[in-house]
């Protein structure tokens, strides 16, 4: 992503922030920004890119926003005219054009707004990465594993909702923002991988992703110093992140943990999550961050690939799957048994899932079941995972690993 993408999307949820706040009508406002977006995308090349560009884009939107809610207002005089009703109370008044809050950060307010409880957690889910995290709606689509078409509806719906609850601006009270707290962290995990791991595209990672969900969830954390899971997550964000340096060769070739130069990962985003999920795990209730945060400590402590702990990891994914139903967990449990009982066993922990409508033609299946094949000497039906896992998945590096894999099991 160029340094004027990057810039757009980081000014994304402060300026929708400053626009909802003044006007209200978050589905009006979020179409506002997208606009102000599209006109910076065309003027700043050629112009440059303003000193204050948050300010460029909240006058943008403000002025666009201003034009929809008086088309709208007109709209329904309209509608209630050719019913013969009373004149309704004005929809909205316009007021003055916004200009810059003053560097307020509001990103973890709009976070809360879009975890709205009139908002079914999936749709929660959804409109949050599309207002906060800067995802497209394909990009979302393929976190949930569902089709494009059916996650547009589903934001759609959700910025109806959010106009119909009539939500202010303002941080939740304390008894709703813990009920509002498991949707938040999982949107923040899934924007942590569509950043670590990019569903589609050339690049295999987007640093700016990942960079932005770590900062949101300390964000959180500030806010709830004593919650574990919020620890556990952040715990998970930086144990995993902190490999990101060691992932790809200098051309973008996907490097897979066990051959990655260890050296390379990020000691003290190692040090900080270990000390985070032990503390965690020590004097809060168990929670699947936490216990994913343990797995990825015990690999990011390993000195060497050959030096994995595999027994305490499966054990920890045993835990896992006991506390939520993923599966993903199950399929990576799968790993963790090859790589301490032997293939075997992990094929066998394989079969279930193809009968999980969640991993229908997802790529990830296959390429395990190619991995363990292959561990286990069935050389043709390794090649061929390779090849259907290759074909399935959308990512460019993750294709050419696949492809990758399977040539090098060519028949010579």
């Amino acid at each position: 992503m160029s340094g004027f993408e990057l810039l757009l999307r980081e000014e994304t949820p402060q300026v929708l922030s400053a626009l909802v706040r003044h006007y209200g009508h978050f589905d009006l406002a979020e179409e506002a920004v997208q606009e102000a977006l599209l006109a910076a995308a065309q003027q700043w090349p050629e112009e440059g890119v303003p000193d204050n560009p948050r300010g460029w884009l909240i006058r943008v939107g403000s002025r666009r926003l201003t034009d929809l809610l008086r088309s709208e207002s007109a709209r329904r005089k309209r509608e209630e005219n050719a019913a013969n009703l009373a004149a309704p109370e004005e929809f909205v008044a316009a007021g003055p054009e916004i200009d810059d809050p003053g560097g307020q950060d509001d990103t973890l307010t709009l976070l809360f707004l879009c975890c709205h409880p009139a908002l079914s957690p999936a749709s929660q889910i959804a409109l949050t990465l599309r207002a906060v995290g800067g995802l497209s709606t394909a990009q979302i689509a393929a976190a949930f594993l569902v089709p494009e078409s059916t996650m547009a509806q589903r934001i759609s719906r959700a910025k109806r909702s959010i106009k119909q609850a009539g939500s202010s601006f303002e941080m939740p009270p304390e008894a709703e923002r813990d009920a509002r707290m498991g949707a938040v962290l999982h949107v923040l995990y899934l924007i942590f991988n569509e950043g670590y791991t990019a569903s589609s595209g050339t690049d295999l990672h987007s640093a700016e992703l990942t960079t932005e969900a770590i900062r949101l969830v300390r964000g959180v954390r500030r806010l709830l110093p004593d919650d574990g899971e919020v620890a556990g997550l952040l715990a998970l964000m930086l144990l995993t992140d902190a490999r990101r340096p060691a992932r790809t060769e200098p051309d973008g070739r996907l490097i897979p943990l066990a051959e990655q130069d260890r050296s390379r990962w990020n000691k003290a985003a190692i040090e900080e999550g270990d000390a985070l999920v032990t503390d965690a795990l020590s004097r809060t209730q168990l929670g699947p961050y936490q216990v994913q945060a343990a797995i990825a400590a015990v690999h990011g402590t390993a000195e060497r690939a050959e030096d994995t702990d595999w027994p305490q990891i499966v054990a920890l994914y045993q835990v896992l799957e006991q506390i939520s139903d993923n599966p993903m967990v199950r399929l990576n449990h799968a790993v963790a048994v090859s790589m301490a009982t032997g293939p075997k066993e992990g094929l066998a922990l394989l079969e279930p899932l193809e009968s999980d409508h969640r991993m229908t033609d997802h790529h990830r299946l296959e390429a395990v079941r190619a991995h363990l094949l292959e561990m286990s000497g069935d050389l043709d039906g390794a090649r061929a995972g390779y090849l259907l896992a290759a074909r399935r998945t959308t990512s460019i590096p993750e294709r050419h690993y696949l492809q990758s894999k399977a040539d090098r099991l060519n028949p010579s």
